[in-house]
């Protein structure tokens, strides 16, 4: 044990190290705000200006995140944000959770790890842990981040530290939060492993996991959302062979529930959305091909994902056919557009793909979301309808995209005419007005 070692872990274990989180968005603010109320002076870095004037204010931009707790973390002076990246220098540890999303030829665009990497190199101090949180491809923190310290002269381990620890926040869950889901963590040395174990169980109440490099806590991370990834796709295709079998897909999932060993439900639905489960995988088939490895039972999965929306697209268009209504000039009702129940999110939803399909066939769509009271999209501004009667009642179709708790299933049966519904959110009920995917 060096002396930085000693040192940083020393103020973590009496709460004076000084933790600076880059990247104020559905990670790093949740982030940040869990360190602060553990009573660690935390320093938000972001370059939206709106961001960290929202913070400083103690206004929650994030569903997840509690008014509450941030308004106090910011009232007791825990908690700060701003744009001026020198301040890293004030910093003991510095965490970065930024966006790693695919370019559009579906390659790791690792830009704004880059760019923060090497704004944190110019401040960073000796004996600084650095940990970077944002999902990406293994090997990352070794080929990317690393060798932007090592031009500085820093050698991991001995003058400063630094590891891989993924992150795990999952919108709109209200049992699992930063401040209580297991960590995983990957240091470059012993030693980096070792104070980054200790930085997160003085934050967390939840265990910390070490393993032996970053390389494998990020193949760690890709391996959860490949592993649902790929599940979605198994259930996705057996929903479509399902419909064209004449066999309901969630009678049949039920039933198979019932064994209690060797079975884990997954639900299909009408597409696959959030920054994670769509795009996570294509950071390992795009490493894999450095290894000359064609990953294919996971291609295999995203195809049949990405196919949802389209299969979606056709049954809207069979079921209007069967009422005698073209897709053309129909009013089609969404009921929901987030991804997933209960939030506000809506990057990748699928909800934006069946839009522009029904839009090219000149569908009339309009939607319903209590989450989200209006979004932009291809340069044209939706906004959320009341769900009134006559709203529910002038749909030639309703679409059930997103499962919101609000929905009340018997009120939109009762109102509505024509229902799809993808989430089975009408379960047990029957009539010829309602069609489950």
């Amino acid at each position: 044990m060096n002396a930085f070692e000693k040192e940083l872990t020393k103020k973590i274990s009496q709460k004076k190290a000084v933790v600076g989180i880059v990247g104020l968005g559905y990670v790093g603010l949740p982030l940040a705000v869990t360190v602060a109320i553990k009573k660690f002076k935390t320093i938000g870095f972001d370059i939206q200006k709106k961001r960290t004037d929202m913070v400083n204010q103690g206004i929650s931009y994030i569903g997840d995140v509690d008014e509450k707790e941030l308004k106090e973390a910011v009232r007791t002076h825990y908690l700060e944000a701003g744009t001026d990246f020198s301040r890293i220098r004030e910093c003991d540890i510095v965490c970065i959770a930024v966006p790693t999303p695919l370019d559009k030829y579906h390659q790791p665009d690792v830009r704004y790890v880059l760019q923060s990497t090497k704004e944190i190199a110019k401040a960073v101090k000796k004996g600084t842990l650095i940990i970077l949180e944002s999902t990406t491809y293994p090997g990352t923190t070794e080929e990317v981040v690393a060798p932007i310290f090592e031009k500085k002269g820093l050698a991991p381990g001995k003058d400063y530290f630094l590891s891989f620890s993924p992150e795990r926040v999952d919108p709109g869950n209200d049992i699992y939060k930063t401040k209580n889901t297991p960590k995983v963590v990957g240091g470059m040395t012993a030693s980096c492993n070792r104070v980054t174990e200790a930085f997160y169980s003085a934050i967390l109440d939840a265990p910390v996991t070490a393993v032996s490099s970053p390389k494998t806590a990020e193949m760690e991370k890709i391996l959860e959302n490949t592993f649902r990834n790929i599940n979605i796709g198994l259930i996705n295709e057996m929903a479509i062979l399902c419909y064209k079998m004449g066999i309901d897909i969630w009678e049949v999932i039920e039933a198979a529930s019932t064994k209690p060993y060797g079975f884990m439900p997954f639900y299909p639905g009408p597409g696959i959305g959030g920054h994670c489960i769509p795009i996570d995988p294509f950071y390992l088939t795009w490493k894999a091909r450095e290894f000359d490895y064609h990953t294919r039972l996971i291609e295999t999965s995203s195809e049949i994902n990405n196919y949802m929306p389209e299969f979606v697209v056709e049954r809207i268009f069979s079921l209007l056919n069967r009422n005698n209504k073209t897709l053309q000039g129909a009013v089609i009702l969404f009921l929901g557009v987030a991804y997933k129940k209960n939030i506000s999110d809506m990057r990748e939803s699928p909800a934006l793909k069946i839009l522009d399909l029904l839009n090219k066939h000149g569908a009339d769509v309009r939607y319903n979301d209590p989450f989200v009271p209006s979004f932009i999209h291809r340069k044209k501004t939706y906004v959320s309808v009341p769900l009134k009667k006559e709203v529910l009642d002038s749909a030639d179709l309703i679409v059930m995209i997103t499962d919101h708790s609000v929905y009340d299933p018997a009120d939109i049966i009762r109102k509505g005419r024509l229902i799809f519904d993808t989430r089975n959110i009408t379960k047990g009920y029957r009539g010829e007005g309602v069609e489950r995917l």
